[in-house]
Order: structure tokens, then C-alpha cells, then sequence
């Protein structure tokens, strides 16, 4: 019989709930560095005190993503007007709009068609279909949740499992062979939300911040981003099912399955229908808004982006595009309920306000550093990084950000570290793409821990 023994992870909680608010104290008590900025010590105190609650998650993360509206003012760093704009940042209403497009696709089955479609002909032996599996939660976790794109697949996937144990039995074959397909679908769901800006929330907060401090010198478009990470994400994709199929046995590999599980699925789902087709209509004119708003070169080959076109274009962002289309889908009839649209209001009701509290916050601390100054002590103090090789350099920061992301939510992970990674590219002056983009994929690429 097991011992039993005590429990220490409450002590361990409780611990981290003191010690936040202790640490942000005793920042009262340090001098400030540059006289210039009297408040360093205490948004480092700040910083300190969401750090500690957001990695422990000792409160529910949106709690901590309010102490920066209560504290930034309180201590004379942003007044609250400013503070409360930066929960209510425009790049807000892309991530809105993106989860209200996913709700009308999930609303009316469509993403399953298209699941259904792939997984029932992607192969005869067990490593294609784990390359059917992952190459579907791929290409949907691209433009809805990660983990809606799972919960989507995983009875389908455990249908799968089933079928095989039931014609290789239940032994250590079978656990590795299932064990691979559902960690695929997992991972696969993760290494696609890094292909697209609304495919995760670290990549959207990656884009305010970038905006914001470099959109006056260099815009990023929907389209730009996808040029860098979708590549990325496809060698990831590729990796991890090579790794994966290592996994299923040597003597199963060459099996040849009866794929009707999927089949039937697919049947099962009829015909497609009238909404699922004008839902799918818009979800493309969707993207190739978002791709062909700004200007695209490809080579001696520049398109303007239909942006240019209007008198005022340049004011046109890819939220104002997510909003259009989604209040499209509040007017369009939905043509098998009487009376209702293509989303109702109800159906939003799924929207996660945690991820927003998590965004203004993010938004919030990092105007804190700029109002501070910290951000200022903080690039003079990274001046001895200057004699780094870069490609070490953003190797260390991928490495350290995943690190943080194995044990930290995703989001969490980038908010504490864009500011830091802004600070150092303007100390050593370098394109801060070269370091922010890397650090954003690397919150998505914390696999180890469950």
C-alpha cells in the first residue's frame, strides 16, 4: 500500500499568494536608480508580484491581470483613463471577431465536414493516418482555439484507438500506437496556432506590441506573419510526425486499417448545407481580406493591398475586417432554425473575457515600463548582452521563453517577456522581429508538461 503523506501543494499556493504582494512592498524600500525616473523600483515591484501569481497561477490569472488597473494609478506611475484603455486595446476586437467567426463555424458543423474529409482519406496504414490527424488540427487550430480543435477531433481519434485495439489487441502495442495518435492531435493543435496572427493569443499580443512600438516604421500584416510562421510551423508539424511515428511499433507500421470509422462520421453529417456554405464563403473572403489589405511583395512583384485604395485606408486594421464579417453573421437567416441568424448572441456566450484581462494587462504592463522608465534602465542594463553572437542570443531566448512556457500559461509567459525582449532589442539595436517573433513561437512550444 501506497504511504500516504501530507499534501503540500495549498502550503506551496498559499506561499506565492504572500509572497507577490510582499515583493511589490518592499520595492517601496529600494532606491531608484536613475533619479530621472523615481518609479522604477516599484513597477519592478509590480512586474515582481504578477510574475509570481501568474507562474504559480496561486489566483485564477485574471484575477492578477487586474492589479495593474489598480496599481499603476494608486501609485502615481498611469493615470486610470490611460490604463483603462489599454484593456480596451483595438487589437481586442480582431480576437473578438476571430472567436466570433470560429463560433459560427463550430455553430453549424462546418469545421467537422472538414475534418471528416481529411481524416477519411488520408491513408491505409497507421503512421498516415497519424499524419491525417495531425495535418487536420493543424489546418483548423490555424483559425479557431487549440483546444476547441481538439475537443472537436478527440472522439474520432479515440474511435480510431478503439478500432486498433480491437484488431492488435490491448497490449504495449496498442498504448504506443494510441499514445501517439492522441499526443499528434495535441501537439498538432499547438504548432498550429503558431502559423496564423488570430491562431493563438500570444501571437496577437505579439502584434499589439509590435504595432505599437514599431508600426510607425514598419507595419506587419496578416499576410507577413504567415510568410515567417506558417513555414516555421509546418517543419515543426513535420518534425513532431516523424518523432510520433517513431513511436508505433516497428511490426504495425505496414498494418493496413479500415478507415469507415471516419467514413461513417463523414456520412453521418448528410449533405452540406446552405448555412454551412455561406459560413465557409465567409471565413475565405475573411482571410484573403486579412492577406490582401496591405501591400505585398513577392519578388520585382508589389500588390498595393485594397486598402490603398480607399480615402481612408490606412485606418482600416484587421479587427475592423473580423467585426464586418461577424456582424454579417448576426444578419444573415439561418436557414434550419425559424427566426434566427448565423450566430445569435447566445452563442457567444463561450467568449473567454479571462483571454482579454490577460491581453489588457499585458498592454497595461507594458505601458508601465514605457511611464516608468523601467524600460529605459532596463535597455542600458542589457548593454553587456551587445558581445552575444545573435544567433546564440535568440537561441538562449527561445530556449528560456519555452522553459517558462512549460510551466506558466502560454499568454502569461509572453506578456512578462515582451517588454523585457523590447528593452534589449533597443539596446543592441537590432530588427525587433528578429527577436520578438522567435520568443512569441517559443510560448506556443511548451510540450513537455501536461
Amino acid at each position: 500500500m501506497k504511504e500516504s503523506g501530507m499534501d503540500h501543494t495549498p502550503l506551496l499556493l498559499s506561499a506565492a499568494r504572500i509572497l507577490g504582494p510582499v515583493l511589490f512592498l518592499v520595492s517601496f524600500f529600494v532606491s531608484s536608480p536613475d533619479a530621472n525616473y523615481p518609479h522604477i523600483p516599484v513597477m519592478a515591484g509590480i512586474t515582481a508580484w504578477m510574475a509570481v501569481w501568474w507562474l504559480s497561477e496561486s489566483v485564477h490569472l485574471s484575477v492578477t491581470s487586474l492589479l495593474p488597473f489598480i496599481l499603476l494609478p494608486v501609485c502615481g506611475i498611469v493615470d486610470t483613463k490611460t490604463v483603462a484603455a489599454q484593456y480596451m486595446d483595438p487589437i481586442m476586437f480582431l480576437f473578438i471577431g476571430g472567436f466570433f467567426l470560429a463560433f459560427a463555424i463550430e455553430r453549424h458543423g462546418l469545421h467537422e465536414r472538414i475534418a471528416g474529409h481529411i481524416l477519411a482519406y488520408s491513408g491505409h496504414t497507421i503512421p498516415l493516418v497519424l499524419a491525417g490527424v495531425m495535418s487536420t488540427a493543424w489546418l483548423i487550430s490555424m483559425w479557431i482555439s487549440n483546444t476547441a480543435t481538439v475537443m472537436m477531433l478527440i472522439a474520432a481519434v479515440t474511435a480510431l484507438c478503439t478500432r486498433l485495439e480491437d484488431r492488435i489487441g490491448s497490449g504495449e502495442v496498442s498504448r504506443k500506437t494510441s499514445s501517439a495518435l492522441l499526443i499528434g492531435l495535441a501537439y498538432a493543435a499547438s504548432i498550429g496556432g503558431m502559423a496564423t496572427l488570430v491562431g493563438t493569443p500570444t501571437n496577437m499580443i505579439f502584434y499589439r506590441s509590435y504595432s505599437e512600438h514599431y508600426g510607425h516604421v514598419e507595419e506587419l500584416s496578416f499576410a507577413d506573419w504567415m510568410v515567417f510562421a506558417t513555414p516555421v510551423s509546418l517543419v515543426l508539424l513535420a518534425a513532431t510526425w516523424f518523432l510520433l511515428s517513431r513511436m508505433i511499433p516497428r511490426e504495425i507500421r505496414t498494418t493496413r486499417l479500415d478507415r469507415s470509422v471516419f467514413r461513417q462520421r463523414l456520412a453521418s453529417l448528410g449533405p452540406i448545407t446552405r448555412n454551412e456554405r455561406i459560413v465557409g464563403a465567409l471565413f475565405l473572403i475573411t482571410a484573403v481580406l486579412w492577406f490582401t489589405r496591405s501591400e505585398i511583395s513577392v519578388g520585382n512583384f508589389t500588390f498595393r493591398g485594397w486598402a490603398s485604395v480607399f480615402r481612408y485606408g490606412e485606418q482600416i486594421q484587421d479587427g475592423t475586417i473580423a467585426i464586418a464579417i461577424s456582424l454579417l453573421l448576426f444578419l444573415i437567416p439561418d436557414s434550419s432554425r425559424r427566426g434566427e441568424r448565423l450566430l445569435e448572441w447566445k452563442d457567444t456566450a463561450r467568449l473567454p473575457f479571462e483571454i482579454l484581462l490577460l491581453f489588457g494587462s499585458g498592454f497595461a504592463l507594458s505601458k508601465g515600463f514605457e511611464a516608468s522608465g523601467l524600460s529605459d534602465w532596463l535597455a542600458n542594463a542589457l548593454l553587456s548582452w551587445r558581445d552575444v553572437p545573435t544567433p546564440m542570443l535568440v537561441l538562449c531566448i527561445g530556449l528560456v521563453v519555452t522553459l517558462i512556457s512549460e510551466f506558466a500559461s502560454n499568454v502569461a509567459s509572453i506578456q512578462l517577456v515582451l517588454p523585457i525582449l523590447i528593452s534589449l532589442q533597443q539596446a543592441l539595436d537590432l530588427p525587433p522581429q528578429l527577436l520578438l517573433i522567435p520568443a512569441t513561437l517559443a510560448a506556443s512550444c511548451g510540450f513537455m508538461l501536461p
